[in-house]
């Protein structure tokens, strides 16, 4: 899902998905992985699990890339996120939580149509820098900051936290336009009795029970409910480009330190 974890296509390519997948192109770097599940988490938005043979493993944060071949050698690829941690009883499974993109061949592909048993070629992991281990922290507390389906890579660090006993303090501030867009959201928001403390905003549409209207984060809720600057947390941004900017300005504003901030975008900017 990065540099854009769930980059696309750009809207009006000529649609081409039902080539999609009907043989591989393998070249070095890339292994031939399964589908060995499948689940909707919203209409728009399915984790798709992969068997990879030879996985070496993969760290919270990072992301793969996923490519199609259709039957003319036409070949498409896509970088997503992974949305889950290592599983040390199944090794070779990678999670990738894809949102569809309006007009994107290979997200729609992705969401709509690959079938569980298929064949796609992964490459990855990919990344360094954008990631989170379990006793890395060394103390400080961690601030995540998502944007729509940004929140992919920061949910998987929230697992790999709670999967490993961390008690590293977490908060996670979420922007997205209306409930039926929003990834993993009972996960994030029946953490706080562990040490994660998660805050919804929807930018377009808010449920009845929400706390606040229809909203963007403001510097306000950021001084709010972030952590204070003293602390020195260390500060994870991932969504739109606009949303991405407008929390890391906002970040330094309120004295964070820059090198305490990674940041992560795609897309075009939107909410």
């Amino acid at each position: 899902m990065t540099a854009a974890a769930t980059a696309d296509e750009a809207p009006g390519a000529a649609p081409r998905a039902a080539r999609l997948g009907e043989r591989f192109a393998t070249t070095a770097g890339w292994r031939v992985a399964r589908v060995v599940d499948a689940w909707h988490e919203t209409p728009s938005a399915r984790t798709l699990v992969l068997d990879v043979p030879g996985w070496p493993g993969h760290r919270a944060g990072q992301h793969v890339d996923l490519r199609l071949t259709a039957d003319d050698g036409y070949t498409a690829s896509r970088a997503y996120s992974v949305s889950a941690p290592t599983d040390p009883a199944h090794p070779g499974h990678v999670h990738v939580t894809v949102q569809r993109v309006m007009g994107g061949e290979v997200s729609t592909y992705l969401v709509d149509d690959l079938p569980v048993g298929a064949g796609i070629e992964v490459r990855g992991p990919v990344g360094g820098w954008f990631v989170w281990e379990p006793g890395t922290a060394h103390g400080a507390p961690v601030l995540l900051l998502a944007g729509g389906s940004g929140v992919t890579p920061l949910v998987a660090m929230v697992r790999a936290r709670r999967a490993a006993g961390d008690r590293t303090p977490f908060r996670v501030l979420y922007s997205v336009r209306m409930p039926t867009d929003a990834l993993f959201l009972d996960e994030l928001t029946r953490g706080r009795l562990d040490g994660v403390d998660a805050d919804v905003w929807f930018t377009r549409a808010a449920p009845p029970d929400a706390p606040r209207p229809p909203a963007r984060i403001g510097l306000r809720d950021l001084a709010h409910h972030g952590w204070p600057a003293a602390l020195e947390p260390v500060c994870y941004v991932c969504g739109p480009t606009g949303f991405v900017e407008a929390m890391t300005r906002m970040l330094l504003v309120l004295g964070h330190d820059a090198r305490a901030i990674r940041a992560e975008r795609f897309g075009p900017s939107t909410d």
